[in-house]
Parts: structure tokens; sequence; C-alpha cells
């Protein structure tokens, strides 16, 4: 997919989402899906990309999988340079922090996930580098 075929793609499930209290049909029915806004890292434009996520207690769980791409996600590098967000889950809209999992706090999470949803134990299965997770904590 093209960067503006990407961008189109994501256009549409954000409409769909906001449209629809955060759910998302199709290929994404029945998925937990949230919008997360943030700075691009070069550009230091807000951008808003939709994502899946796993729910680990209060705080959400994502995947930099790419769809199992062998290079991270652009979306990757914005929460390294950049890790205050807002999230949209549902209808609610609020200010988190982004922190990328290590060690034992990544493989229990990333067991969680693909326990969860298998396509991404696939993903992590399919390219050589180890996949980033980010825990997103709800700001206070």
């Amino acid at each position: 997919m093209t960067d503006e075929q990407t961008l189109a793609f994501n256009a549409d499930i954000i409409n769909e989402f906001r449209e629809n209290d955060g759910a998302c049909g199709g290929r994404f029915e029945g998925n937990p899906m949230l919008l997360i806004t943030m700075r691009g890292a070069k550009s230091g434009r807000h951008v808003t990309s939709p994502l899946t996520y796993h729910a680990d207690g209060d705080d959400f769980i994502v995947m930099a999988s790419a769809g199992g791409d062998p290079k991270h996600p652009a979306w990757y590098f914005n929460l390294k340079a950049h890790p205050d967000v807002v999230l949209e889950v549902g209808a609610e809209k609020f200010d988190a922090t982004a922190i990328e999992t290590e060690g034992d706090e990544r493989t229990r999470v990333f067991t969680a996930m693909a326990t969860a949803m298998p396509r991404f134990g696939d993903y992590q299965a399919s390219v050589e580098r180890e996949i980033p997770l980010f825990k997103l904590v709800r700001s206070s």
C-alpha cells in the first residue's frame, strides 16, 4: 500500500470509528479499536492513527507490528519522540502517555495480546525484529 492509500484507508476507519462510538465493521469488526493522536516525530504536526489494542487493567497495549512488515510503522517513531498522546476509546476522549514495554513486562503483555488475537503472534513470528509494544496510560 502506498502512503496515500494508507492515509485514505486510515481516514475511512477514523470516520467510521467516530460515527459509531468506536465500533468498526469489515475486517475490524469485533476487534477492540482506539484512535491515537500524536505529534509527528519529524513534522511536529498532530496525526491520528486507528489501532487495535489489548486491555491490560486500566491501560491499553498497542503493538507496532505494521501488519508484519519488517520495519516499524511511522507511529512508532512518533511515540518515541513525543509520548504524550490523546486517545479515543469508544465515545471517550482523554490524554495518555505512551510507555514502551521491556523485558518481563513486554513478554507478559505480548503473550496476553497474542493469546487474545493470534494474528499478532503470527506477525512476530514472520519478522526478525522484536515488535515493540506500548502501554498507553491514562494521564491523571
